[in-house]
């Protein structure tokens, strides 16, 4: 291995050490330093048998991190990884990792919390539905909440 290739391998396992990153988040980053094509495919090869990069564990950890911390819906967080290029089984692993209760009480707090000025109750419940569909939620589980049945 030349001296280049060691220095940016280290840069790269300092990249991935910092938070968990998807193959294509490590791909745009060593295509953004300037390297060949050999050398980013070498190194993505180093970084995956060294388990610096994981897309199951990047799902998981993106799929929980995007639910507690932005409050987002499993439709938001599906889509979000799809734009990055997650394999489809991966996302569902990451998207079975969330519980029922966890997520059901996230979307009780989205619609608590959500101010609406609305004196009609239909148009307040449609605005609070549009506000939590908007934000990744199914549609039927939100309206399933907004009338009490969960």
């Amino acid at each position: 291995m030349s001296p280049e290739h060691t220095f940016f391998l280290d840069r790269a396992r300092k990249y991935c050490s910092y938070q968990e990153r998807c193959l294509a988040e490590v791909k745009a980053k060593l295509t953004e330093w300037s390297l060949s094509e050999k050398t980013i495919q070498e190194i993505i090869k180093t970084l995956e048998e060294e388990d610096y990069i994981n897309e199951e564990r990047y799902a998981i950890s993106f799929a929980l991190g995007k639910l507690r911390n932005n409050k987002w819906g499993k439709n938001k967080i599906f889509y979000a990884m799809t734009k990055k290029g997650i394999p489809e089984i991966y996302i569902q692993m990451g998207l079975n990792e969330i519980s029922d209760e966890e997520y059901v009480d996230i979307l009780k707090k989205i619609l608590a919390s959500k101010q609406v000025n609305e004196k009609d109750e239909y148009k307040k419940n449609h605005k609070l539905a549009r506000y939590a569909i908007q934000k990744g939620f199914q549609p039927a589980l939100v309206w399933k909440v907004i009338n009490g049945e969960v």
